[in-house]
């Protein structure tokens, strides 16, 4: 079971770093659309959320200071899923359809996120630092 759970969070992991460096990839298209959501300074809003990402993804992929990780990633997606994926103030069908699987994507993530506070620390196969 513990090389299971490394697979789970290594798939978890790549999925965070990939969004994280994402951010900084896309730091104008993303600064843009944020701008758009009246997030206010949009492109310090982009990256700082996106060294939110990384450094969670990499505490969720080394198990080094979990409950740090994990606090990044809830205070990221709790204010990113209710101020950029409002799909209830969304007039556009396709444009609602396509922010509530976004919005209820980011719930998903929370709870699994959540979940993983229950798990005893250390962790298998985790690097302590």
């Amino acid at each position: 079971m513990d090389m299971v759970f490394l697979i789970g969070r290594i798939i978890l992991a790549v999925y965070l770093l990939y969004g994280g460096f994402n951010h900084f990839k896309r730091l104008g298209m993303m600064s843009d659309y944020s701008k758009m959501k009246e997030v206010p300074v949009p492109s310090v809003a982009v990256a700082l959320t996106g060294l939110m990402l990384i450094l969670g993804g990499l505490s969720i992929l080394l198990g080094a200071y979990p409950v740090v990780g994990i606090v990044l990633l809830v205070v990221f997606l709790i204010p990113v899923s209710f101020m950029m994926h409002n799909f209830w103030k969304v007039q556009d069908p396709q444009m609602k359809m396509g922010e509530k699987a976004n919005f209820l994507k980011n719930m998903a993530l929370l709870r699994a996120i959540l979940m993983f506070l229950m798990i005893p620390r250390p962790w298998p196969f985790s690097v302590s630092l």
